[in-house]
């Protein structure tokens, strides 16, 4: 299974803020196989390594209504399951289980974190730009996390729309 084509080299790009019309409404899916989809696919990347701490990035937060996300959790404290870097088209959630509430943040909600309550194991279908090749992903814990935070916001939701009230959210800590 490759979860990572050759990409063309990736551009950093501006990542939106909320509450920019962008990230809300449903990304269309893509046909993988289109050579825009591969740059796009290098250009999250690209993004999202240009971005200490962040672990995925979706292609809305690109200002492009795609269905398409990259995704890395290598490294991250919290991680117990890690695939290494990745990006999918037309991702659909095939099964969650095992919910409880965790911390989450956002590049495009930089001055808060929230708490959210995600399944810590989802299978995941979707396709991998480039190639097409259809791959199923099992995964637990923080990728877990991390791939149900991206997926909604191809949906059109951010984190702040999956907390439980104002008392979930707290002031991002900024660590030097």
């Amino acid at each position: 299974m490759t979860l990572l084509p050759e990409l063309p080299q990736g551009a950093v790009r501006p990542v939106l803020r909320a509450p920019a019309a962008g990230l809300s409404g449903r990304a269309r899916e893509v046909d993988p196989l289109e050579p825009d989809v591969l740059a796009l696919a290098a250009d999250l990347l690209a993004t999202q390594l240009g971005s200490p701490g962040c672990v995925g990035l979706a292609a809305t937060q690109l200002g492009v209504p795609w269905r398409v996300f990259s995704l890395d959790v290598t490294g991250h404290p919290r991680t117990r399951t890690c695939h290494g870097p990745m990006v999918l088209a037309n991702p659909v959630i095939e099964s969650a289980t095992r919910w409880e509430k965790g911390r989450e943040g956002c590049l495009s909600v930089p001055d808060l974190t929230g708490d959210v309550k995600r399944a810590t194991r989802v299978v995941v279908r979707g396709e991998v730009p480039g190639t097409g090749e259809s791959v199923l992903v099992e995964t637990d814990a923080f990728e877990s996390r991390a791939f149900q935070h991206e997926i909604d916001h191809l949906d059109g939701l951010l984190f702040l729309d999956r907390v439980a009230g104002a008392h979930a959210l707290h002031a991002r800590q900024v660590y030097r």
